[in-house]
């Protein structure tokens, strides 16, 4: 859904067949994720999903997302029968949603689904903890991917996310990080920069006391970076 499909799962193959590749990493060492643009039509989704496939060139897609839960309930759930079948069919390992909030997850659960979601991609930090989604997720086996865990860099400067940051020793983005780790999440942080990227996977040295997990929750200000379908009909 973003245009560059053909780009990464090139990119993925020039890689795993270069000298770079000094681990000796194959296709199934990498997770590679891709989206539904737009829930339409079962056929419309199915032929989506099959577009994806081949333009990534990967053979498969490790993982496959409705991008929202626009649409109404008979797109959403005609898309969603085109993840079982594309799972069924091998074209697909695992399939999740994105931007869903818990009157979705419900509809979709209530739907007798052959395949349970297992992912749901919302936005999540400290400033927005979406605490009613994140817990019916984490009740139902359904991981929560964070994105903007980094909140965009916009609280970097936050008093607490300042003085937290340095207790720990730590940047503002490895404290986010920690802090979405420690709540069983998997925060996506993005960067363009080389090092901050690796600086930001750099968390296994610390780890946040209780009572400062508190005081981060405590920060929630339902800050959208983004849009937010979560409550769409």
């Amino acid at each position: 859904m973003y245009g560059n499909e053909k780009a990464v799962g090139s990119t993925i193959l020039k890689y795993l067949s270069s000298k770079d590749n000094t681990s000796g990493l194959k296709r199934e060492d990498i997770h590679y994720t891709t989206k539904l643009a737009n829930n339409s039509s079962y056929d419309v989704a199915r032929k989506s999903i099959k577009q994806s496939v081949e333009q990534c060139g990967l053979g498969y897609i490790d993982l496959f997302l409705l991008h929202s839960p626009y649409g109404g309930k008979t797109a959403r759930l005609a898309s969603w029968k085109a993840v079982e079948d594309a799972i069924a069919d091998g074209e697909v390992k695992i399939g999740g949603v994105s931007n869903y909030g818990v009157k979705h997850l419900q509809e979709l659960m209530a739907s007798e689904p052959r395949v349970l979601p297992a992912v749901n991609q919302i936005e999540v930090h400290p400033f927005n903890t979406r605490t009613e989604i994140t817990s019916y997720c984490q009740k139902h086996d359904i991981v929560v991917e964070a994105y903007a865990p980094l909140v965009r860099a916009w609280r970097m400067k936050h008093p607490i996310i300042a003085s937290l940051s340095n207790k720990y020793s730590c940047t503002p983005a490895q404290l986010l990080v920690r802090w979405s780790l420690q709540h069983g999440y998997v925060p996506l942080p993005k960067s363009v920069t080389k090092s901050r990227i690796v600086e930001n996977g750099e968390v296994s040295a610390f780890e946040i006391d209780a009572d400062d997990m508190i005081q981060m929750d405590g920060l929630d200000e339902y800050l959208l970076t983004d849009w937010d379908p979560v409550d769409a009909d």
